[in-house]
């Protein structure tokens, strides 16, 4: 079916079906990560009269490329030259420190364009819902990424890793990986990437030894890629701990592993590593996997009110009717990890806006092929006239950066076929205002644009900071630091 959109989406393109000269197509995207990005390059092929403009909240573009992505994996990031030669584009524009809500409301902006693309990704955290999750000392992975990696919104988190020698993750995805890895892996590896300085400083006065990567279910299940999974098993220095019990297969895993080659290669991986002699020196670091575990409370310390001292965790065997479809239940046997920092890795979450229909219990924007749908029955014909989704707000908190490159196309051949139906611009319709609209409402309520141009000027600057030091960069990391190099 993906092949078939893909080969749709490429014929669409092939074509500029913006044939109104004196009533352009106007698109604004909300959101500069990749789902955006890849949306305004596709829009731009497609509709070479239209003019794109790409909001964002932050002073900086690129989205999780630069705050979500772990620094010791700069090959990744490589794609920002790509989104760079979309925003430098003479049609379009990227316009920073504009927030959907606040600066500008959803309604305003259907006014403006022909055309908004909501692709703002999922910026909140889902919760457990069990008892002590309020403790200081618990932050979603999320927040300990954006602090690590210098987001303006995670500068303040300041986590505890001087009085602590354990930390427990719950998840054993690939975000999960990434901050086990953060964690253990040698600071002087670390300072040539462009991690936060402070974040560096506080991981190399960190006391923190033992990490537990914890999951409801077993080591078929896992959800990380063989390649994140080799990674961490590779850090210098760390010793991996896997109970070879836990990796026995069932019938039911077996089928599992037979029809996925990924979590057939990590399970492999698995077994591998538990079959290694353990080493461990005084110095040495340890990683701990722990499968068929569910978090029940968090545990609060004796000696520090208000801080967590321990995760309590029921066992889980699974039941199911086949592959896939196997659930962790409990079975009223409780054990305790003692840890005095918690990172949970269960899932972003995103967040509705005023005006924009939202299914909460999928926690996304309910749409038909990118279309936004305008209530969760799933009734095609249902539509939002001019509002369509992208990325994470379309789909959920899944996949890579690329998994962006055939959501946009699939999106933008939605917004192809809408207008050669007629939907969205005719040639008798009134011009509608666009930027110009939208800049003149930002500049009535003092809000400060940051241009693409101001973006280059943070960017030089830490490059600049970064090049003393032996990094490639060391980002601004403050709201005011951000502003005030944008505006030199």
């Amino acid at each position: 079916m993906q092949n078939v959109v893909i080969l749709q989406a490429r014929k669409w393109f092939s074509r500029s079906l913006s044939s109104f000269s004196s009533n352009p197509l106007k698109v604004c995207v909300v959101g500069s990560g990749p789902a955006g990005f890849y949306t305004a390059e596709k829009m731009l092929k497609a509709h070479q009269q239209a003019q794109v403009d790409i909001i964002d909240r932050l002073p900086t573009p690129f989205g999780l490329v630069r705050s979500g992505v772990a620094p010791d994996h700069p090959e990744t990031k490589i794609v920002i030259n790509q989104f760079s030669r979309v925003a430098q584009h003479e049609q379009c524009s990227f316009l920073g420190n504009v927030t959907l809500g606040s600066s500008i409301s959803l309604s305003e902006l259907r006014k403006l364009y022909h055309v908004v693309v909501l692709a703002y990704g999922a910026e909140s955290d889902r919760s457990l819902g069990i008892p002590g999750e309020s403790l200081k000392g618990i932050y979603s992975a999320r927040e300990f990424v954006w602090w690590y990696n210098g987001h303006p919104d995670g500068r303040n988190l300041d986590p505890d890793l001087k009085n602590t020698d354990a930390a427990v993750i719950l998840g054993q995805g690939n975000v999960a990986l990434d901050v086990a890895r953060i964690l253990l892996r040698p600071t002087a590896e670390l300072a040539t990437t462009d991690i936060a300085n402070y974040a560096l400083a506080a991981l190399e006065e960190s006391s923190i030894r033992k990490v537990y990567l914890v999951g409801r279910r077993g080591p078929a299940q896992a959800a990380c890629t063989a390649k994140e999974l080799r990674e961490i098993l590779g850090i210098r220095n760390v010793d991996i701990s896997i109970q070879e019990v836990d990796l026995r297969l069932t019938p039911a895993d077996e089928e599992e592993l037979k029809s996925n080659r990924i979590k057939r290669r990590v399970h492999e991986l698995l077994s591998k590593a538990a079959a290694k002699p353990r080493t461990a020196g005084l110095n040495q670091r340890e990683l701990h996997f722990v499968f068929f575990r569910k978090p029940d409370s968090f545990q609060e310390s004796e000696d520090r009110t208000g801080h967590v001292s321990g995760v309590h965790f029921e066992k889980t065997v699974l039941k199911g009717d086949g592959p896939g479809k196997q659930i962790a239940i409990g079975t009223g046997e409780f054990e305790d990890i003692k840890c005095g920092l918690v990172l949970k890795s269960i899932g972003y979450k995103s967040v509705p806006v005023d005006g924009l229909p939202f299914d909460h219990k999928k926690g996304i924007v309910p749409n038909f092929r990118g279309r936004v749908l305008s209530d969760t029955s799933g009734d095609p014909t249902l539509l939002e006239e001019g509002l369509y989704v992208c990325g994470w707000l379309k789909r959920g908190p899944t996949g890579i950066v690329a998994t962006n490159l055939h959501c946009a196309e699939e999106t933008v051949l939605s917004i192809s076929e809408d207008i050669e139906k007629g939907m969205l611009i005719s040639s008798a319709a009134l011009p509608k205002p666009g930027r110009e609209g939208l800049l003149q409402l930002l500049q009535d309520r003092d809000v400060r644009i940051v241009s693409f141009s101001d973006w280059e000027k943070i960017d030089s600057e830490e490059k600049r900071l970064g090049s003393s030091r032996n990094k490639p960069r060391e980002k601004l990391s403050t709201w005011d630091e951000l502003h005030k190099a944008a505006l030199e």
